[in-house]
């Protein structure tokens, strides 16, 4: 008897074997030998680094910017403060919260003292599922450039060409929504400025 049901056991534990073997470890070492292959920049996360070769964020994870010399991102829920990477979340208030109400009117009214006129695109003003957002649309990037321009010293039409040259459009033409990436923005900015000033 328990020589049959070890007989009968022996397939499972073999195939069990086998499935760990194949999609545990061959499977995943070949995606990630692929990955490096082909597309090695994103597969190590999208870091980018300054002039000394030092790391200063991520393109796929959204940063804190203050101050108006810089675009700002979408507004963060990951952390007490937001933009904690270690803490991806959303606020998870129910569209009629007044908690929600609140939080969007507040934004509105530092839009407005930024000096952003119109209607303010909801980027602007409401946070993302994952709180890390590195994009903004390019209407909530262009409401900034008067701010940013006027912070810099540059004319906003050259501000505006800059945004026009960072935005990502659709895959394909189809697939997505027109895009910015605020850390890759601020850092051609950074460099707009320093070899244009006053312009």
């Amino acid at each position: 008897m328990l020589t049959e049901t070890l007989r009968a056991l022996r397939p499972a534990a073999v195939l069990l074997l086998l499935m760990t073997l194949v999609l545990g470890l061959l499977y995943p070492a070949a995606i990630t030998g692929v990955a490096q292959v082909a597309l090695p920049v994103q597969a190590n996360g999208s870091v980018l680094s300054n002039a000394k070769g030092e790391p200063i964020g991520s393109a796929l994870i959204a940063q804190n910017f203050t101050g108006p010399t810089y675009f700002h991102p979408r507004p963060s829920a990951a952390g007490k403060d937001g933009y904690d990477a270690s803490s991806s979340a959303a606020t998870n208030l129910a569209p009629g919260s007044k908690d929600l109400r609140d939080a969007i009117a507040k934004r509105v009214s530092s839009a407005r003292a930024e000096g952003m006129t119109g209607d303010l695109p909801a980027d602007l003003v409401t946070t993302s599922a994952s709180g890390l957002d590195p994009d903004l649309s390019p209407e909530a990037a262009l409401l900034q450039a008067p701010r940013v321009a006027k912070a810099r010293g540059l004319a906003v039409a050259k501000v505006k060409s800059l945004i026009e040259a960072q935005t990502d459009t659709p895959v394909l033409g189809i697939i997505g929504e027109p895009h910015v990436n605020v850390l890759l923005l601020n850092r051609q900015l950074a460099t707009l400025s320093a070899t244009t000033p006053g312009q």
